[in-house]
């Protein structure tokens, strides 16, 4: 696995919270801790933006993808309302994370809960050519569920 450095700024709310790393050596995501002051309950249905008191930045063409936890979102029903979140290269602000609870009971966040993980990814961008035509396929123009068979 290749390497990138990312400088990052702990803000004075996430004092005394460790900063992300990868808990396994072929882990894709480090997990981003909830840097609140005070517990929040997330009732059934609803959504908060949580603060990870942290900004970075990161390495042109990279972004990082904010994604849910899986054993969040498997035990607690708990995710990633617009997951992936994207960090832009560009972007100095403090990273946030909006969580929604989908679950039917309330779930209390509290301080230093992982509560999402932050995958950086290489960016490619596309340049759009304006034509007549695009080349044909076997698929065509057939949409959603034109692919599968029942």
């Amino acid at each position: 696995m290749s390497s990138i450095k990312i400088s990052v700024v702990q803000l004075p709310h996430a004092t005394g919270l460790e900063l992300p790393f990868y808990a396994t050596e072929g882990a894709a995501g480090m997990d981003l801790k909830a840097a609140i002051s005070e517990p929040i309950t997330l009732k059934p249905m609803a959504r908060v933006m949580v603060e990870t008191g942290l900004s970075i930045a990161l390495p042109q063409d990279y972004e990082a993808q904010i994604r849910p936890r899986s054993g969040l979102a498997a035990k607690n029903g708990v995710t990633v309302l617009n997951t992936p979140g994207t960090v832009d290269c560009d972007y100095r602000g403090e990273i946030k994370v909006i969580l929604i609870n989908l679950s039917e009971e309330d779930f209390v966040i509290q301080r230093g809960e992982r509560i999402a993980q932050m995958v950086l990814a290489p960016v490619t961008k596309g340049v759009f050519e304006l034509t007549d035509n695009l080349p044909e396929t076997s698929r065509g123009d057939g949409g959603f569920g034109s692919t599968g068979k029942g």
